[in-house]
């Protein structure tokens, strides 16, 4: 079966097409199943398409084979855990629903499959921080599965599956190893969670997970059932390897247990369950995680043994008196039993039993080969007087019976009895006794001859036997008339019927047959579904069939004088010539017959119209005039049958798929009724045809294929899912459904490029106005002529010059495919809804193909800006199936066409958005930035995972996209949050949105402003000066003294950057503790480095003097006369305060001379120089 697997889809198909709960059913979904289990890959696909299909029917052999299947999917195949938990998150509300289910065994399946989907959906849920309605599911498959622990109404396998389901909670919910280099990838726990996932409450489940184990405890103390004892000691073996620190609380636990709760059990029950804890100690001692609790194991192993010894000694004195007990009640019965199987005689206990036993419930063959090995135990003498006392008390006639041997077979196999006045001859004394054994009729050797038709005879015995005519009665016969010659015998010419007789004369013999099928139908031996072709059912049919179309020989006068049917469509309605009239009669009748109960004579209406369709075809080989009627009844059928369509009734597909030819309009009735969304029932007939056809039928496949291919694009979303979801069961493993399908995605896609620019080359001179002078207006016209001309050329000349020049992945626009439901190109500004249309099914079949990404993206670089908006926007869904794992993803956001590097950073987000990135993304976005001169939005997902060194190489990258505007902005503000460690106040608290492990490798705040200053000119002044200023409105990790720091480091550096005073005037604006500092220490170290060297830094030094007056006043007076006159004659305002501390505070009267010189008004000035 390996090397040879079997179509799932065919075989599937076929055991859904034979009778349900059937041998041959369970032989096909035995054969499939087998395959799947060697190659797994199609399981998802089909399981999760049935899984919802049998959620809420009744009990079947295929409910029963989807849920295994499902079970051995998620829980032992060989799938990845990836499948797996795709498998778990769509089937875990079908799953939910089925814990309900009346079939307990079904109920255990499930809570084997919840055992295994709760780990895998809890690591998935770990990292998906949006789909709280799966975690709210599973907290409900989890409640209501922990109920059926302690339900007093489940099954014992049940509760032993629940028991396993619990213990798996406890795992899960408890703490694995804390170094992730020990965790194991199939021992999902609580370590997995953060502690602020928005809606899995991680104490919660860690407290629940202690009450649990409490609770198993409980149970193994109070339980009498060894079965669950034993289920519960095996699942803790599991436990204890993957939870070493379990091992003290279960060893306390074992030796503290004693078999208190089977008292009053059989020995052999509470043997069983110290043999169960045994088992489990001795298994403990011989594993090394164990190794360290061998002592405490071999003192426990003692206790039992010595408990076990004590309870042996208690229980000889019992043991010897068993045996007499056993004399006296158990041998006896024994006794009785043997008696009751010897025995035939009447048994008064026993027929009271079978009084009361229904027969009905055994299958009939068993009852049948009862009866007859009863009879066979009577002889014949003793069968028939029991039958005549029967008689007798029934009070029924009492007539001797025939014998056996008094009965004459004819030769079609009829037993005929003869009657009871014949006599019954002895036998002679020298014959031998011939024994009326009874004789299988299947067994017998019928030859040949035995076989012939002898009307005669038949007719003679059916009728009894002939009274012989008395001498008186004879009539004597001619010669002539005995020497009569059947050769010579001639029919009589029949009567002649009018028209209106012969339709009556046919109608009734259709009536009397339909009768006739009636009563085949109702005979015991009947069955519509095991008839074979050619049986009575089927021979009916056909002669009623037949009596319609073949009966009628068209007459010389059908066709008028011109070769047209008289009664086509240009004739008037007094024209139809009566032949046709008549067969419209008739066929009228057959199909209101068949209407009135269709479901049941569904095979009677496919014979027809094979019928129907192979007469036309006769037909019109005889004369090409003949007038179909297969298409017009056809349609008459479909149209009066689809207003009683049924989703759940088949019989509609089956006729449909069972006919020799579909016309168009039938297909046509077929897609309306899948885009009747309002119907549920209509649009799961019409999808379902259709995929039959697309299967069964090879010469409608492209029709159907087509219809459904358009239907991917519809606008409505319930039809285009519907659609999507039937035609992606073809790719990427059946042909040749699985290349149309590729190829008609594809054209969609194609249709969202822009169009191509179509210029025409016209070498000729432009056109001028023309005035007709001295009668040139023929000369005119050929002038025309020959102008039009040229313009035809040219366009074609121009559009083959366009075919070769057209770019890759581009078709011409007259070869783009067009559906019904979308418009000839892509209307601009584009619509995310009709973008939808386009590339939905492109979406979906890019899971199963891959290859179908690097058409995504080599269509998007030539798409509107617009269109690529909405690709951006829809395609998330698909990335995030994929997973950051994906291998042609990234080869793409590597590789990815010149244009479309927008959609590889929107891939990039995506995957950043709800999870760290991975090591492997990390590198390959470094490679691709080194190698491709790419966007700087490329490094902000990334960034906070880089060492410290990368980070500071990127950022000034990242900070120059800052435009003013709030996006980038806000943007630049969450990658400082996620670079900058948080300054030791506040140590602890998470400010970041992406979590970082390695603390060494952030940036702290003062690493960032002086990096931010060191890189303006790589920055830009302007995008520089807003980082600064989002620096500033980060006041808990700029604080005052932070920014201190930062303008010490700085201020010591040889070459001052041009917006350090621009960030000293805005820090001690900010914080007004940082003045003394500023006026003080940090202007005189700019005196000292010669601050009015640089203009630029000059200009800040003036102004921050001016901010931090007069606390500045000291270190102002530094400054040579110069500079400081400069400065004061700047900022005047300054002067009056110089000159106040001046006086006030200098010792040396003639320094103050000279500064006050300075600092004087100019008025005052020049009446010091003038005196002077």
């Amino acid at each position: 079966m390996a090397s040879n697997p079997v179509d799932p889809l065919q075989t599937l198909q076929a055991a859904l097409n034979v009778p349900a709960n059937s041998e041959e059913q369970a032989e096909l979904l035995a054969r499939l199943r087998e395959s799947l289990e060697q190659h797994p890959a199609p399981i998802p696909i089909l399981a999760g398409t049935l899984i919802t299909i049998v959620v809420n029917a009744g009990d079947s052999l295929l409910k029963t084979w989807v849920i295994d299947l499902l079970h051995f999917a998620i829980c032992r195949s060989s799938l990845s855990i990836e499948q797996k938990t795709q498998m778990s998150s769509q089937a875990l509300e079908t799953l939910y629903q089925l814990l309900e289910d009346s079939n307990r065994n079904i109920v255990k399946v499930v809570v084997q499959c919840l055992t295994t989907v709760y780990p895998l959906l809890f690591r998935f849920l770990c990292t998906n921080r949006t789909n709280s309605s799966v975690w709210n599911t599973l907290a409900a498959c989890k409640s209501r599965i922990l109920e059926f622990v302690n339900s007093a109404t489940a099954s014992v396998s049940v509760k032993i599956s629940s028991l396993k389901f619990m213990q798996r909670i406890i795992l899960v919910q408890t703490r694995g190893p804390p170094d992730p280099r020990l965790q194991n990838r199939n021992d999902p726990n609580i370590v997995l969670c953060p502690p602020d996932h928005p809606f899995i409450p991680v104490a919660h489940l860690e407290a629940e997970a202690t009450q649990l184990l409490e609770q198993v405890i409980k149970i193994l103390y109070s339980t009498s059932n060894v079965d669950i004892l034993s289920a519960l000691l095996n699942s803790w073996s599991t436990s204890i390897k993957l939870r070493s620190n379990m091992i003290p609380l279960v060893l306390a636990t074992l030796k503290a247990w004693k078999p208190d709760a089977f008292s009053g059990l059989s020995p052999s029950t509470v043997k069983s369950a110290e043999k169960a804890v045994r088992i489990l100690l001795i298994h403990l001692s011989r594993t090394s995680i164990a190794a360290s609790y061998v002592p405490q194991i071999n003192e426990i192993l003692a206790i039992q043994t010595k408990r076990m010894e004590e309870e042996a000694r208690k229980r000889p004195s019992a043991a010897s008196r068993e045996p007499k007990k056993r004399s006296t009640t158990a041998d006896v019965d024994r006794a009785d039993v043997k008696r009751l199987k010897m025995d035939h005689t009447e048994q008064p206990a026993s027929t009271s039993f079978l009084d009361q036993f229904d027969f009905t419930a055994l299958p009939a063959p068993l009852i049948t080969d009862l009866i007859i090995l009863n009879l066979e135990a009577f002889s014949e003498p003793a069968l028939v007087s029991l039958v005549q006392a029967f008689r007798q008390s029934q009070g029924a006639d009492s007539s001797p019976p025939l014998r056996l041997d008094d009965t004459s077979k004819d030769t079609d196999g009829h037993q005929h009895t003869v009657s009871q006045d014949s006599t019954v001859l002895p036998a002679s004394s020298g014959s031998p006794q011939v024994l009326n054994e009874p004789i299988d009729p299947l067994q017998m050797d019928i030859d040949q001859d035995e076989l012939d038709y002898e009307p005669d005879r038949l007719n003679e015995e059916l009728s009894g036997p002939i009274e012989p005519q008395s001498s008186n009665d004879a009539v004597p016969l001619s010669q002539d008339l005995l020497n009569v010659s059947l050769s010579d015998f001639k029919l009589p010419t029949p009567r002649h019927l009018s028209l209106s007789d012969q339709v009556i004369q046919i109608s009734n013999s259709i009536s009397r047959i339909c009768e006739g099928g009636l009563d085949i139908q109702l005979q015991p031996t009947f069955s519509t579904v095991n008839s074979g072709i050619g049986g009575p059912m089927d021979m009916w049919m056909l002669l009623i069939v037949r009596m319609i179309t073949r009966v009628s020989v068209p007459p010389p006068d059908l066709y008028d004088d011109d070769g047209d049917t008289l009664g086509e469509d240009t004739k008037t309605d007094e024209s139809i010539h009566p032949f046709y009239e008549k067969q419209d009669q008739l066929r009228q009748t057959l199909c209101d017959y068949v209407m009135s109960d269709f479901p049941s004579r569904v095979r009677l209406a496919t014979t027809w119209m094979n019928e129907e369709w192979f007469n036309d075809r006769i037909q019109y080989e005889k004369d090409s005039r003949w007038r179909p009627n297969y298409d017009t009844w056809l349609n008459q059928i479909v149209v009066s049958y689809q207003t009683l369509l049924d989703g759940k009734d088949r019989t509609f597909s089956r006729f449909l798929l069972d006919l020799p030819s579909v016309p168009q309009d039938v297909l046509g009735l077929l897609r309306d009724l899948c885009v009747e969304s309002e119907s549920m029932e209509k649009m799961q007939v019409g999808f379902s045809t259709l995929k039959g056809f697309v299967i069964q039928r090879p010469t409608m496949r492209p029709d159907a294929l087509g219809i459904l291919l358009e239907l991917t694009t519809h606008p409505d979303r319930k039809i285009r899912g519907a659609a999507i979801n039937t035609v992606k069961l073809w790719v990427p493993n059946s042909q040749p459904m699985d290349t149309m399908i590729r190829e008609f995605a594809l054209q969609i896609l194609r249709k969202l490029q822009r169009a191509p620019v179509q210029t025409t080359t016209n070498p000729s001179s432009p056109v001028e106005d023309v005035t007709m002078q001295n009668g040139e207006a023929d000369q005119i016209q050929q002038d025309q002529i020959q102008a039009e001309n040229e313009k035809t050329v040219n366009e074609e000349v121009a559009r083959i010059e366009h075919d070769e020049n057209m770019e890759d992945g581009q078709l011409p626009q007259e070869e783009l495919i067009q559906t019904p439901f979308l418009p000839e190109r892509i209307e601009l500004p584009a619509q995310k809804g009709q973008v939808l249309q386009h590339v939905e099914l492109l979406f979906v079949l890019s899971v199963k193909v891959p290859e179908f990404l690097d058409e995504i993206f080599s269509a998007y670089a030539q798409m509107d800006s617009t269109v690529q908006e909405a690709i951006q926007e829809l395609i998330t869904a698909l990335v995030q199936s994929l997973g950051s794992n994906h291998g042609k993803l990234l080869t793409l956001m590597r590789t990815c066409p010149t244009g479309s590097e927008s959609l590889a950073l929107r891939v990039l987000t995506i995957f950043t958005e709800r999870e760290r990135p991975s090591a492997q993304l990390v590198a390959l976005v470094k490679a691709l930035v080194n190698e491709r001169d790419l966007d700087a939005h490329f490094l902000v997902p990334i960034i906070a995972e880089m060492d410290k060194a990368d980070i500071m190489r990127h950022l000034p990258r990242i900070v120059s996209i800052l435009n003013g505007q709030p996006e980038p902005k806000n943007l630049v503000r969450s990658v400082f949050n996620s670079i900058v460690a948080t300054p030791p106040k506040t140590f602890g608290s998470v400010t970041s949105n992406l979590p970082r492990v390695r603390q060494s490798e952030l940036l702290t705040p003062q690493e960032l402003m002086v990096l931010l200053h060191e890189s303006e000119k790589e920055i830009g002044l302007k995008s520089a000066i807003e980082a600064i200023g989002i620096c500033f409105s980060m006041t808990d990790v700029f604080r005052s003294e932070i920014l201190a720091v930062v303008m010490q480091q700085i201020v010591d550096e040889p070459v001052l950057p041009v917006l350090f005073l621009r960030t000293v005037i805005q820090a001690v604006t900010t914080y007004k503790t940082l003045v003394p500092f500023v006026s003080t220490t940090l202007l005189s170290r700019l005196i000292t480095k010669k601050i009015w060297t640089n203009p630029p830094l000059w200009e800040g030094f003036i102004r921050c003097a001016k901010v931090t007056a007069p606390t500045s006043f000291g270190a102002l007076l530094q400054l040579p006369k110069d500079q400081l006159r400069e400065l004061v004659d700047k900022q005047p305002s300054l002067k009056a305060g110089l000159r106040e501390f001046v006086t006030k505070k200098a010792p040396n009267k003639a320094r103050v001379s000279g500064f006050l010189d300075i600092f004087a008004d100019n008025e005052e000035s020049l009446s010091n120089q003038q005196s002077s």
